[in-house]
């Protein structure tokens, strides 16, 4: 069965259904459709907030019928397969889709299973993670229970991530609750990330490692978590040191929130659109394909270096939408993105610094304060602003 549409959209989530929806305003007589499987759309960015106790994950659950732009034609399948040279995609079920123009927005891809044991054991003997809506909740069951004498430990894989704060986040969250409730330094509190620095951007780097000796937290860098076993408490990392010699550490633990290492969907990776690290390879600026020039990228699946969060698509959507309507027009594209992204780092139950940064680490700040500061305001915005300005705003193309 084929069908054909002028603008065909990969994925159903925050950057897709933005795309459609500003498209949509600009030129409602778009044939638009998306390719989305999922029934469900979620808000993740409070999923942290759902593991610390102070978020209804019912909250970020939506139906996906109820966010689908009116105009859209939504195709309840998956994309297997690209044919860029004859403007085609393949879907799970067979269907082979043309179009026009495309835009690939699938999103990250969890890479679970690269962790040996993490499937076996998610969701009990105290091993969670808030990038599943899944284990979120079960992430703020796990604090509940810690008891003096014991260890939690907080991972971040080598990958890119969605949202590159939120391993931290709740690890922050955590020590707060343990503060608040009489523990800290009674309970073992670390982070243990193959990364080699607390935050990329000076400023922010800082004021964390700030609340990271106001809280007791231990870190460890270049220490990348390779397996898990639940029934023993015990968790893998392969460490590297300065000279570059590879060890392996193990680390007993009694509560341990793991953030699984990422990349781009493996049917990216598979295809002629990706680089050679297995994104979607555009112009940083443009957004426009390198070698396709009727494509673009938007979102966590494409090549750009910048921070993969919600708030980039939302610098990224405008972008899309004046580039595609331009190249339709036959016309210069007008528009560049900044590289811009955004990480409000809860540091305690209250408290946020407002990370706004672009290309480069070049902090790009909306606010007439010093962002870097921990902000009651600040969490206001992420806890209440945020969320309404998602389901109301930003997926309706508004904001």
């Amino acid at each position: 069965m084929s069908q054909h549409y002028q603008v065909l959209i990969i994925g159903g989530g925050n950057a897709g259904i933005s795309v459609a929806a500003q498209l949509l305003r600009k030129r409602s007589n778009l044939e638009i459709a998306i390719i989305e499987p999922s029934d469900k759309h979620y808000y993740q960015p409070a999923w942290t907030l759902v593991g610390a106790g102070v978020f209804n994950i019912h909250d970020t659950i939506r139906s996906e019928s109820s966010v689908m732009p009116d105009k859209v034609k939504w195709i309840r399948d998956a994309a297997e397969s690209f044919q860029p040279e004859i403007n085609q995609v393949t879907t799970k079920s067979g269907a082979e889709i043309t179009y026009d123009y495309l835009i690939v927005a699938p999103g990250i891809q969890l890479n679970w299973k690269d962790i040996e044991g993490l499937k076996q054991t998610l969701g009990r003997n105290g091993v969670t993670s808030n990038y599943s809506v899944d284990y979120a909740t079960y992430t703020y069951e796990c604090l509940q229970q810690l008891k003096p004498g014991q260890t939690a430990l907080f991972t971040s894989p080598g990958t890119a991530v969605k949202c590159g704060g939120a391993p931290q986040k709740i690890m922050y969250l955590a020590a707060d609750y343990l503060r608040k409730h009489g523990l800290q330094g009674k309970v073992n509190v670390e982070f243990v990330t193959a990364g080699g620095v607390i935050f990329g951007i000076k400023k922010y780097a800082d004021e964390l490692m700030k609340k990271v000796n106001e809280y007791g937290i231990k870190l460890n860098f270049k220490h990348d978590l390779v397996a898990v076993n639940g029934d023993q408490k015990t968790a893998t990392f392969k460490v590297v040191d300065g000279e570059g010699v590879v060890s392996m550490v193990e680390k007993h633990f009694d509560m341990i929130h793991v953030v699984p290492p990422q990349s781009a969907p493996d049917f990216v990776k598979a295809s002629p659109l990706a680089d050679a690290g297995g994104w979607v390879e555009v112009d940083k600026f443009t957004l426009q394909h390198t070698r396709y020039k009727n494509i673009f990228g938007i979102g966590d699946a494409m090549s750009a270096p910048n921070s993969k969060t919600g708030a980039a698509v939302r610098k990224q959507a405008p972008v899309v939408v004046k580039n595609l309507l331009a190249l339709i027009d036959g016309q210069q594209m007008p528009a560049a993105y900044s590289g811009y992204g955004s990480c409000p780092l809860v540091v305690g139950y209250g408290k946020l610094i407002l990370a706004e940064f672009g290309y480069d680490n070049k902090v790009m700040e909306t606010f007439p304060f010093d962002q870097s500061k921990p902000r009651w305001s600040m969490w206001i915005l992420k806890r209440y602003i945020l969320p309404w300005l998602y389901w109301n705003k930003i997926l309706k193309g508004t904001a």
